[in-house]
């Protein structure tokens, strides 16, 4: 019986848990005109294989680190890749001679200012970093 408490008290402190993990946005500078995004347009967006806005205007890509536990909840919710799948495109793009990798930013604060200071930029927030300088695009 105290076996059986103490399963249902770990599961329900892992339930707790992911109930506290903060909801994540897909943000863009102020000016981009789009307002929401598919997921296989978003997937190529990151993976740097699309390097325009449906509209033309030029986007340019910002990322925290591979080791970042935001950067990993982003890529597995919202592009369902793991970081190092990325990691390996971008690798790939650069050593070709063919893309680049995108830009890296250290935390959420640094995002949400160089994706409302550079035109074109988008990025990932949680709820909490977000504000009027960055515009959350809507994904489907």
């Amino acid at each position: 019986m105290t076996i059986l408490i103490l399963l249902v008290g770990i599961a329900f402190a892992a339930t707790s848990a992911t109930a506290r993990e903060a909801s994540l946005f897909l943000v863009a500078h102020p000016d981009v005109t789009t307002r929401w995004l598919n997921r296989d347009t978003t997937r190529a967006i990151f993976a740097m294989r699309q390097r325009t806005w449906p509209d033309g205007q030029a986007v340019r890509v910002f990322v925290l680190s591979n080791s970042n536990p935001v950067h990993a909840r982003f890529t597995k919710e919202q592009l369902a890749v793991y970081p190092h799948q990325l990691q390996l495109a971008w690798d790939r793009m650069v050593f070709s001679g063919t893309g680049q990798s995108p830009d890296r930013v250290s935390d959420q604060a640094e995002m949400r200012e160089r994706v409302a200071t550079t035109p074109g930029a988008i990025g990932y927030l949680e709820g909490e970093y977000l504000d009027d300088s960055v515009q959350v695009v809507s994904m489907e």
